[in-house]
Formats: structure tokens, sequence, C-alpha cells
């Protein structure tokens, strides 16, 4: 499983219906990107303060306008990727979340990415 940001663009999805993603053609699994707040600096606080306040969650990665998360399910331990990027030039962050295993996600990854994107947007903890 390929990770990271190639080219401005973070990597394509597997098409399975266990992820999200700002920067898919597939719509049912398109989300909007996250904008800036602030510096790059100040938009990479605010992120990493709401992962820091979720459980079941480990920064792997955190390099310049890169963010890598490993979330854990509670019952299963089943583990998903979750990416940032954050693009400068225009002014948003770009976000992947997948699962590493099975189909189906039941709609998880967008549920976190939804609440993760609502916690941002409020500028809360």
């Amino acid at each position: 499983m390929a990770l990271g940001v190639s080219n401005g663009t973070l990597q394509p999805l597997s098409g399975k219906p266990n992820a999200v993603s700002t920067q898919t053609d597939l719509q049912e699994m398109k989300m909007r990107p996250l904008p800036f707040k602030g510096t790059l600096a100040d938009s990479k606080f605010q992120l990493l303060r709401i992962l820091q306040s979720l459980d079941r969650v480990k920064v792997v990665k955190e390099e310049g306008t890169y963010i890598h998360a490993i979330f854990t399910s509670k019952v299963f331990r089943f583990k998903d990727d979750v990416e940032f990027y954050f693009d400068e030039a225009a002014q948003v962050i770009h976000f992947r979340s997948a699962s590493r295993v099975g189909y189906s996600d039941w709609g998880v990854n967008r549920k976190r990415m939804e609440d993760i994107t609502r916690r941002y947007e409020e500028g809360s903890r």
C-alpha cells in the first residue's frame, strides 16, 4: 500500500468503499479539503491538536507539508491510514483516510473525517 504525496497529490484510492479523499474523482468517496487557518504552521498546529485529542490515534510522520496518522479500531484493532497534505499554493489541506484491510468500512473513514472537519472548522479541541 503506497502512502505519501507525489507531485502535490496524495496516493489514489483503491476503489473499494473503505476510504475517502479530497483528491479523488470517485464522487462517492470525495470530500472537500479544509481551508488554511492562518499560516501553514497555524493550520498544522490546530490539526495536530485535534489529532492528539482523539482516541486510538498515533501520528507516525510529521514532515513539512505532510502528516501521517494511524487510527486503530477499538474492538478488532483494524488500522486505518489518515494522511494530510498542506497545499500552500491553494491554501487548503487535502486528506486521505483509508482502511488497510477489508472491502467496506461501513462509512467509518467518512465519519472520522467529518468529525475532524467539524472540529477544525469550529477551531476546537
